[in-house]
């Protein structure tokens, strides 16, 4: 009876990707444990986060511009797309429509409000040697710019992940999907993110005796090297919840959805492109 539930449990960790709630993780090395170098938070969030470093990416902007606008969001929204804020501020960076940050619907766009700030952030002369707290009241003329100072070290440790300095630094544990991923929709969602950087190349399937079907739920993303590669990769990992996606394999390494506590695995994966694969049908 003991080793029966015994198995039943361990079955059940493995296939939630480990115990409690769904979360991602960013660690320093891409497995260290020390005192600041790991960072948790919700798939939202990881979601929130890859996008504003996916858009900093097809802006050209630096890894320091990365830490700014992530700082930035942590401070005002916690990561999170809200609808509401002071006075008639919106979105993950709180701007505001009255002050021309642009509609509402604009900034409730996480690819628009991003790009928006880094438009902004460019404009301010040396931003990359200034305090953060400095370059980010610059831009978002808050009434507390100090506050912004005390998520640097964990938006520092998550642009390295999300940038790509970082190998498999970023995982992502949870439930495998439930329901069936949409290769179209990913190939989309990565070029709006990363603009022409972002397009894949999907492996066609065959078709079926009931018609044309999508055999193949695969997707390549050619990249130009490693940096580039695991930016991509860390990216699709931070959006499996959202977009469906059950596996993403990058560089001799594989990340399963439900699988090894949301870890990444050795693997034969390639150098030259990130496998990116949507759950099928259950």
């Amino acid at each position: 009876m003991l080793a029966a539930l015994a198995g039943y449990f361990a079955v059940q960790y493995d296939s939630t990707g480990g115990s409690g709630a769904p979360h991602c993780t960013v660690r320093a090395d891409g497995g260290g444990s020390g005192e600041g170098s790991e960072y948790e938070m919700s798939p939202e969030q990881a979601g929130h986060a890859a996008t504003i470093a996916a858009v900093g990416a097809a802006k050209g902007m630096p890894e320091r511009a990365v830490t700014i606008a992530l700082a930035t969001a942590m401070q005002e929204s916690g990561l999170r797309n809200l609808d509401h804020g002071d006075r008639d501020s919106l979105g993950l960076f709180q701007q505001r429509p009255s002050q021309g940050w642009g509609t509402p619907a604009q900034i409730r766009d996480p690819v628009y409000s991003a790009g928006i700030f880094y438009d902004r952030l460019a404009e301010v002369r040396g931003y990359a040697r200034l305090p953060l707290t400095v370059a980010a009241q610059k831009v978002q003329l808050s009434g507390f710019p100090q506050a912004y100072a005390k998520h640097e070290p964990d938006a520092a440790l998550l642009s390295a992940a999300l940038t790509g300095r970082t190998p498999a630094a970023l995982s992502c544990a949870g439930p495998v999907p439930q329901e069936a991923g949409d290769a179209a929709r990913v190939r989309k969602e990565l070029v709006r993110a990363f603009g022409a950087g972002g397009r894949t190349a999907g492996r066609t399937g065959s078709a079926g005796a009931a018609g044309p079907q999508v055999a193949d739920r695969e997707l390549a993303v050619p990249v130009p090297d490693l940096k580039r590669g695991w930016e991509r990769a860390h990216w699709a990992v931070a959006n499996a919840a959202r977009l469906d996606i059950a596996e993403v394999a990058y560089d001799g390494k594989t990340w399963r959805a439900g699988q090894h506590g949301g870890r990444w695995r050795a693997s034969t994966a390639d150098r030259d492109r990130v496998s990116v694969t949507v759950a099928e049908r259950r």
